[in-house]
């Protein structure tokens, strides 16, 4: 589905969120720089855009990942239009199965792919596996506002006005009509808190953004 929708992927983005979905990154990035991690992972990171927004002030390392080869090779693009080559590297791996050592990175980020696990727990260890010692997780998610009329505005828009839109323009009956359901069933708020907590990080905490229609969660090892 993935592959299918790269082309049109980062129009569909910036324009169904109205562009807030670049706010959102920063935030993230905000909050990690504060501890400076030399090395990060970006997982499922698509087509690279919060792994080249985070390069832009950060003088180490950042690995992206993804399982979708079409979504690879437009961010390998604007990596290379960027002169991002020395400080981001792409490679097409499984979050489920990351092909790295143990207690390899400063940070773990991840923006929007989390709910896109097959398996959450094994996703969550992984994660928790390769992060070093004292390292940080960020991230960010869609999340279900609870607060009148927000909640009411945000459903509205989501269930109806954004998939026949995201049809339109991406050509692809599934994609935009997977996202909603996949929101729904994601387990957001304390109960995602929870489940870092399972996998073993501390100092967990979920910030909402935009009146609860993300979510930035983070923990440490």
């Amino acid at each position: 589905m993935f592959n299918n929708i790269a082309g049109r992927y980062d129009f569909l983005n910036h324009f169904l969120s109205l562009g807030i979905d670049k706010c959102w990154r920063r935030t993230l990035i905000r909050k990690m720089n504060k501890f400076n991690p030399a090395n990060i992972l970006d997982i499922a990171t698509g087509t690279a855009d919060l792994a080249i927004a985070a390069a832009k002030n950060h003088h180490g390392k950042i690995t992206g990942i993804d399982i979708a080869e079409e979504m690879l090779a437009i961010g390998r693009l604007k990596v290379e239009k960027r002169n991002l080559q020395k400080k981001i590297d792409l490679q097409c791996a499984d979050s489920e199965n990351l092909p790295f050592a143990d207690n390899s990175f400063d940070a773990v980020m991840v923006a929007f792919g989390v709910r896109n696990f097959g398996n959450l727990t094994k996703g969550m260890d992984e994660m928790y596996r390769v992060l070093k010692p004292g390292g940080h997780v960020y991230i960010l998610e869609f999340s279900k506002p609870q607060k009148f009329p927000v909640k009411q505005l945000f459903g509205f828009y989501f269930n109806n006005i954004l998939p026949v839109l995201g049809r339109l323009v991406s050509r692809d009956m599934a994609a935009y009509t997977y996202l909603p359901e996949s929101v729904g069933a994601f387990p957001s708020g304390q109960e995602f808190i929870e489940i870092l907590k399972r996998a073993g990080l501390s100092q967990t905490e979920g910030q909402q953004l935009t009146f609860g229609v993300a979510t930035l969660y983070s923990g440490q090892k």
